[in-house]
């Protein structure tokens, strides 16, 4: 009779290896994206304090606009990508995963990356059965990518959708990190190759406690006869509204300090 626990030792030590070459891979990342490019992020909101890169239960990424976005490993503290590599849990469209270089690429930037549909069917809830309570997950809440005319593949505007409402439910006490991108397209626009170098990248983030935001936006959501549904309206509603506000061109990331300062605080805190 076989004796399952002697399979355990090879399945750490393939844990393991996983996420050495994750680590490896994300430093690169790291450490290329630092040399070719210009970090410009910002803070927004209510500014951490401390160690601001605090270890996050939920990342959201907001305005995807190319796949060369893995250049964002670059902002982050070399801790963050170190826990990306141990309990990162990322998922990423199947179409993207199937691609022979950038499939391989994606499949190995964080400790769990799952290919979803981009449907609420069984992959979907292969990414909620995912998270269990040292879970970060990194997500893109809009679902595809932004093309050149500012729009989706197939024509239609940039919209948040749902899913991260099911992940903010999910998860149950932490910090959740937004990400407000101003976009890539000035480095690589979807279907160009080679991205161009010595380039800025811009970014603002805001920290936000998950238990406080999901409790304020049930309140607004009151007795709806549909709470679950009621509940992933009002998120889409808040984070669309965040994103177009931090993710413009003409933002002021001052600007959000001093409202914050002031008491003048930004939908949803």
């Amino acid at each position: 009779m076989p004796v399952h626990g002697d399979d355990q030792p090879a399945e750490l030590d393939v844990i393991a290896m996983r996420t050495i070459l994750t680590f490896a891979l994300l430093m690169l990342l790291k450490i290329v994206s630092r040399i070719f490019y210009r970090f410009e992020w910002h803070w927004v909101g209510d500014v951490p304090a401390g160690h601001r890169w605090q270890p996050f239960r939920l990342v959201a990424i907001l305005n995807h606009t190319s796949l060369y976005e893995v250049l964002l490993a670059g902002g982050p503290t070399t801790g963050f990508l170190r826990r990306m590599s141990k309990r990162g849990v990322v998922p990423v469209a199947s179409k993207t995963m199937e691609r022979p270089v950038i499939g391989k690429l994606f499949s190995l930037v964080a400790a769990n990356v799952v290919s979803i549909s981009r449907e609420r069917d069984d992959t979907w809830e292969k990414v909620l059965r995912s998270i269990d309570p040292d879970s970060m997950v990194v997500i893109l809440p809009e679902g595809r990518m932004k093309r050149a005319d500012g729009k989706d593949a197939y024509g239609k505007p940039m919209t948040v959708r749902g899913g991260i409402a099911d992940v903010i439910e999910t998860i149950g006490e932490g910090k959740m990190l937004l990400a407000f991108s101003e976009g890539l397209h000035h480095i690589q626009v979807p279907g160009q190759l080679f991205p161009k170098l010595f380039k800025p990248i811009r970014m603002r983030l805001e920290a936000i406690d998950l238990e406080t935001y999901r409790e304020q936006l049930h309140r607004e959501v009151g007795d709806a006869q549909r709470p679950e549904s009621a509940f992933r309206k009002a998120v889409i509603r808040d984070l669309t509204a965040r994103r177009d506000r931090y993710c413009s061109a003409d933002f002021d990331p001052a600007e959000a300090v001093a409202e914050f300062k002031n008491g003048r605080r930004t939908p949803g805190h």
